[in-house]
């Protein structure tokens, strides 16, 4: 097979897929972006087109979408979109988080549940992809009514889960408190106490430990394997990061015990400037602004630390030596790769899910940032998720240590699988299309060997 011939096949799938799917635009952006990395599997395994694979591989196997209906605190009927995304089970059950916040829908649980596909498969671990949630969002509401929402929610959610077909955990919107509220009504449908049907649960009843920061302390490894690998250090780098959540303490708490200080921090209204550090007390702090019951400001922590506050802007001005985007999607546009470049950041570690735009990642990668994906560097809270599962499974419950151990190395063994698949490739240290890589060739080995489904 000939690489034009991959290159015309690759371009035939992206444009049946903008005909079937013209308005989901993060979808078509995530697809276009992982298939631009796999002419030269395709070169060296032509029997890929031969049996269609890309678009078998880009279609999801089940695509759920169902009304939540429930009741606020004045009495009123409320009504939102609720989604679940079993993108692919060719290597294990579905695995992947749901979301509750008001920009929910079709486009972005596919594209989160094709991510979710590539960084489950990075893992190492036996678990499929999949995503899911709902267009609800938790700020600002009672307790009483997330639960009603909760409950609400699953009653059509349990009818496609369980530990062996399909299980949930936590994502934006959906903490602690919400995956109690879900497994509680789960419980009560099943009348069993199947404990495996979802992750991120309380530690009294079946939760792992680290599992809030496991996203976070991901990311931190992973940059630490990027920067040892370059014979380079965490230890006095400073770090932008975007976000103030879960994910943004998680990586300010390792990145103090790596040696490295974290200077930034963001929400919808700017960001904070603190020179000293987001560490120690600061951290605990941002623990609790970061908590979804509470409607948290970024603002907030610049009033408590007397820091700089820069509003409607973004922390991608910054000069420092590594940027971690730990908010959304498209954090990065094409001016904020630029002030990146311009600053002289030579790293930048994807804590979000696709938080740069195509061409921004375009301009960072040509201007020689080295970019650690996310679906590599944010695969920690997945592998705990996974680790919870094993945990339930055997009926035991490892240590704080036992379970950043065995982070670690996971994310040591994502690290040098996509920088080998690279190599292997002839792409350098190109590890977008090594994460890429290496995702797809443990998921299409499945699929060659389970048939045409």
């Amino acid at each position: 097979m000939s690489s034009q011939n991959a290159q015309e096949y690759i371009q035939s799938i992206v444009e049946k897929i903008k005909i079937k799917d013209y308005d989901e635009p993060e979808f078509l952006q995530a697809v276009e972006e992982v298939l631009s990395s796999l002419e030269p599997v395709l070169k060296r395994h032509p029997e890929f087109i031969d049996v269609n694979l890309l678009e078998r591989f880009c279609e999801p196997e089940r695509q759920m979408l169902f009304k939540v209906s429930w009741i606020d605190d004045a009495g009123k009927y409320r009504v939102n979109r609720g989604y679940r995304i079993q993108f692919n089970g060719n290597i294990g059950p579905y695995k992947g988080g749901l979301r509750f916040h008001p920009n929910v829908n079709q486009s972005i649980m596919k594209f989160l549940g094709f991510e979710q596909t590539l960084k489950n498969s990075l893992t190492g671990l036996s678990i499929g992809g999949g995503k899911g949630g709902a267009d609800f969002n938790p700020k600002g509401k009672s307790d009483r009514e997330i639960n009603r929402f909760c409950e609400s929610f699953m009653l059509e959610l349990y009818k496609h889960i369980g530990k062996d077909v399909d299980v949930p955990a936590g994502d934006m919107g959906v903490g602690e408190r919400e995956i109690g509220y879900l497994f509680g009504m789960y419980r009560r449908i099943k009348g069993s106490f199947d404990n495996g049907a979802l992750t991120g649960k309380g530690l009294s009843y079946g939760g792992s430990l680290l599992r809030p920061e496991a996203t976070g302390y991901g990311v931190a490894y992973f940059a630490d394997d990027i920067l040892n690998y370059c014979k380079d250090s965490l230890e006095g780098k400073t770090v932008a990061v975007s976000g103030f959540g879960q994910v943004a303490w998680g990586v300010c708490k390792k990145m103090e015990q790596l040696g490295a200080k974290v200077v930034t921090l963001s929400g919808p209204e700017g960001y904070i400037y603190d020179k000293d550090g987001v560490i120690g007390e600061k951290v605990d702090y941002l623990v609790e602004l970061s908590k979804e019951h509470r409607v948290g400001r970024i603002l907030s922590y610049a009033d408590k630390y007397k820091v700089p506050f820069y509003p409607s802007r973004k922390p991608w001005e910054v000069k420092v030596d590594i940027a971690i985007p730990s908010a959304i999607e498209n954090d990065i546009l094409i001016e904020d790769a630029k002030n990146i470049v311009n600053n002289g950041v030579k790293y930048v570690v994807e804590a979000a899910n696709m938080p740069c735009s195509y061409e921004a990642l375009a301009y960072l990668t040509s201007n020689g940032v080295l970019v650690g994906p996310a679906k590599a560097a944010n695969a920690g809270g997945v592998a705990v998720s996974a680790l919870e599962m094993s945990q339930n499974s055997i009926r035991l419950s490892w240590t704080a240590e036992e379970v950043d151990s065995k982070l670690k190395q996971i994310m040591k063994d994502i690290f040098l699988n996509s920088l080998n698949a690279a190599q292997s490739y002839g792409l350098g240290v190109n590890l977008i299309a090594g994460a890429n890589i290496a995702g797809f060739e443990k998921i299409s080995n499945a699929m060659m060997a389970q048939g045409y489904y």
